[in-house]
């Protein structure tokens, strides 16, 4: 498969959103990377199933990170893994759906390293909130 192939088919399977913090590309001010799920540091590969759509901030947080310390538990937490685990299993939103909250090891683990609270998140969270556009389907 083509590399144009490829980015295709992650943006379309991802659609149209960032897989951790459910940001929408298509008004973001910077591009989306297609970002290696296990790292190619880490010895990732670059195929389908090792990679995902992800904004600019996510991609910077996550560098090449695989796991991190859970702040309750104290036990190293692989971070979520959008091909292997399902979003509505490891996070919610909060109540006035400007915060992730996570509901296992793996969401609050990925929700501290990745930043997903970060306030521009926040902000841009409301904005489509109050347009209807937030949380996403």
């Amino acid at each position: 498969m083509s590399l144009n192939k490829l980015k295709e088919l992650i943006f379309r399977r991802a659609n149209g959103l960032c897989e951790y913090c459910k940001s929408p590309a298509n008004i973001s001010p910077q591009p989306f990377a297609i970002e290696h799920i296990i790292p190619k540091s880490k010895n990732g590969e670059t195929n389908e199933e090792n990679l995902a759509l992800s904004c600019q901030g996510c991609n910077n947080y996550k560098y090449n990170k695989i796991n991190g310390l859970d702040s309750l538990t104290g036990e190293t937490v692989d971070l979520f893994n959008p091909r292997k685990q399902e979003w509505i299993e490891n996070f919610k939103w909060s109540d006035d759906v400007l915060e992730m909250i996570g509901i296992t090891t793996t969401g609050r683990v990925t929700i501290d390293e990745l930043k997903l609270n970060r306030i521009e998140l926040q902000n841009l969270r409301n904005l489509l909130a109050n347009a209807g556009k937030h949380p996403p389907k």
